[in-house]
């Protein structure tokens, strides 16, 4: 069974916040909708967003910190677009009382799950593209950060696996590693996600299995570090 969808009337006050007006509402209505709810959910357009989130804050850093070398920007941006960031913004953003869940992923309190929350807004940014193209959606995204702080002592203290491992291969001029999700087990409501990770450089790839998409990805990047590092000694 579902659990009870958002009233229209919140749609509007949604876009409201976002400063965008949808020609096609589908798009929003998609972006907020979760894997437990329907078949048509959020996740091609939480991949879709996830790009253009980090194109668009890459744009901003590019011009606030025109001083930091590349390296700097790199650990920057690791700090805006990891989940504790995003999962704050979602939260002003009033995403938790707008999410699709399934009965079960409601009941279990997934409107208030980080990574849910994580996911729905790069989602919405991702819809904002589609509907609007990139312009619309490099504006709300530097809204959105318009009162978070950035600065060049900012450091991705305790850096994630993905972080310090994409910063492992800038360093030796490589190419950036290639997520895929490969399986997913488990009821609609507590999924486990096996993700792969894979080094073209190495013709090698490593797997992980997490909670979420984005906890696969942390622990396929962590079994992949570990390899690099290895075949690097």
């Amino acid at each position: 069974m579902r659990a009870s969808t958002p009233s229209s009337p919140d749609l509007p006050a949604l876009q409201k916040r976002l400063e965008h007006d949808f020609a096609n509402p589908r798009l929003l209505i998609q972006a907020l909708t979760h894997r437990s709810f329907s078949a048509d959910h959020n996740e091609r357009i939480e991949f879709l967003g996830d790009s253009v989130l980090n194109l668009a804050v890459a744009g901003l850093l590019y011009e606030q910190l025109s001083e930091l070398p590349e390296g700097d920007l790199s650990r920057v941006r690791a700090n805006l677009v990891k989940q504790d960031t995003l999962h704050k913004l979602a939260v002003v953003l009033g995403l938790p009382e707008m999410l699709r869940l399934g009965e079960g992923e409601a009941r279990s309190g997934g409107q208030k799950r980080p990574s849910i929350l994580a996911d729905a807004l790069e989602a919405v940014i991702g819809a904002v593209y589609l509907d609007a193209g990139y312009d619309k959606a490099d504006q709300l995204v530097r809204r959105l950060f318009r009162d978070v702080e950035v600065n060049p002592q900012m450091q991705a203290i305790g850096k994630d696996p993905k972080t310090e491992l994409q910063e492992w291969l800038q360093g030796r001029k490589m190419n950036l590693p290639i997520y895929r999700v490969v399986g997913t087990m488990g009821a609609a409501h507590q999924q486990t996600f096996d993700v792969e990770c894979e080094i073209s450089e190495f013709g090698r790839a490593e797997r992980g299995i997490g909670g979420s998409r984005r906890a696969g990805e942390q622990a396929a990047a962590a079994a992949m570090l570990l390899l690099v590092k290895t075949l690097a000694s």
